[in-house]
């Protein structure tokens, strides 16, 4: 009887370590997913004559992002052996290792958020960047920038040894701050760096609208986000192989919804009250910006909170737009306040709902991040602006970066270079 007993055990042990596993690799193919979002969003949103340089971007950086955080990226953010000093067994061997689930799915799983920090820098630099000057942040981005700050949040580290961020009452969920504040810290310092698009602010301090080409392909890049951050948020829950965390991850994807749809409805009727029209690029940045604000905790909000704090963000990224464009800060696909100015919304609305975080915790914690995100992005940008340059000449701008970055266009049957 011991023995059936012994062995019923070690059964549904297997069983829940099977499920977990396979229920967090799923979650990280969402994720993976919402990389071909990110490049569908920003190609509808630039100009035809920037597409294939700016969907170079978004495939390479992908590329870069894995092999960067297998190299050191992972070590540094969780502990553990680097790549090249050799890792041995299942891999990442100075991490604590999960009890329900495999390593290697815990390492797949939180390369593809790297990745989605960097994704939200791309979009930003839009239609001016040099390829490679891009590139080669990219591989510091998701190499050493993103894993430190990553390491006192997730990490359990302290910060710089002096205190962790868990102990001041700082919470975050799926990564409002630590993803994709981050990633709009980093792209905010690269657009200050670069400068405006010639041509998007006039003398007399005007915004002249700078269309995208394809607002159809924007749409399904929102979408497809959307449907990625079911993984995200719903993979944070971290297993589903019980009643209590199958339960939480239903929340969490109920919630993760209902902001969205909160965001979208929200924009479209701020854009509505200010501009008299319908506009869809406010609807699409209203979705992201609900995702966005409930991503920092998507498990204690009801539904109806959920909604609510979604339409705070899709509100909140109407304005932030239109008063970026007026510091005349370019940011051609609207990431900086997507994911930065809701980012922190995200951060602040913790609290309202989870007693176990605290403002002053969260506002120390964003403080914390977009601090070292963004100085030590700004060196970064600057020492590549100081050895190959960031910016295309004039005449490439005019021409389009895909000829003088890739070489090719997009469309090349219904557009020209110029």
């Amino acid at each position: 009887m011991e023995e059936l007993l012994n062995s019923t055990a070690a059964d549904v042990t297997q069983l829940k370590y099977a499920l977990d596993t396979f229920y967090f690799l799923v979650c990280g193919a969402l994720v993976m997913w919402m990389a071909a979002g990110f490049a569908m969003l920003e190609a509808g949103l630039v100009r035809a004559k920037n597409t294939t340089e700016i969907l170079t971007k978004n495939i390479a950086l992908y590329a870069i992002s894995c092999i960067m955080y297998l190299v050191c990226g992972y070590a540094i953010m969780y502990g553990g052996e680097y790549l090249l000093s050799g890792i041995t067994g299942d891999g990442f061997t100075g991490a604590e290792e999960p009890a329900t689930y495999a390593p290697s799915a815990d390492f797949f799983f939180q390369v593809v958020f790297v990745a989605t920090a960097m994704s939200i820098v791309s979009g930003a630099v839009a239609e001016r960047m040099k390829l490679w000057a891009f590139l080669a942040f990219a591989v510091v981005m998701t190499g050493f920038i993103y894993p430190m700050e990553g390491s006192w949040t997730w990490g359990g580290n302290a910060v710089f040894g002096m205190y962790n961020l868990g102990d001041l009452g700082f919470s975050d969920f799926a990564g409002s701050g630590i993803v994709h504040m981050a990633g709009a810290a980093a792209a905010l310092a690269g657009v200050l760096v670069l400068g405006a698009r010639k041509g998007k602010y006039t003398k007399d301090g005007g915004v002249a609208a700078i269309p995208g080409a394809n607002l159809p392909l924007a749409t399904l890049g929102t979408f497809v986000l959307w449907l990625g951050w079911f993984g995200f948020n719903g993979g944070s829950v971290l297993a589903t192989s019980d009643v209590e965390n199958s339960n939480a991850v239903a929340v969490v994807f109920m919630n993760t919804n209902a902001a969205a749809a909160g965001g979208v409805v929200a924009a479209l009727i701020t854009a509505r009250m200010l501009f008299g029209k319908a506009d869809l690029t406010m609807a699409l940045n209203g979705a992201l910006a609900g995702l966005v604000a409930i991503t920092a905790e998507p498990s204690t909000p009801t539904a109806l909170q959920a909604t609510l704090f979604g339409a705070i963000g899709g509100v909140l990224v109407v304005f932030s737009i239109l008063s970026l464009d007026k510091m005349k800060i370019d940011d051609p696909v609207g990431a900086i306040s997507v994911h930065g100015v809701v980012g922190l919304l995200g951060l602040l609305l913790v609290p309202v709902t989870n007693d176990g975080s605290s403002f002053s915790g969260q506002i120390i914690g964003a403080l914390t991040i977009f601090g070292w995100v963004f100085v030590t992005s700004m060196i970064v940008w600057l020492a590549i602006k100081a050895v190959m340059g960031v910016r295309v000449s004039e005449e490439e701008e005019y021409e389009g970066v895909d000829i003088s970055e890739c070489g090719m266009e997009a469309y090349p049957e219904f557009t020209s270079a110029k």
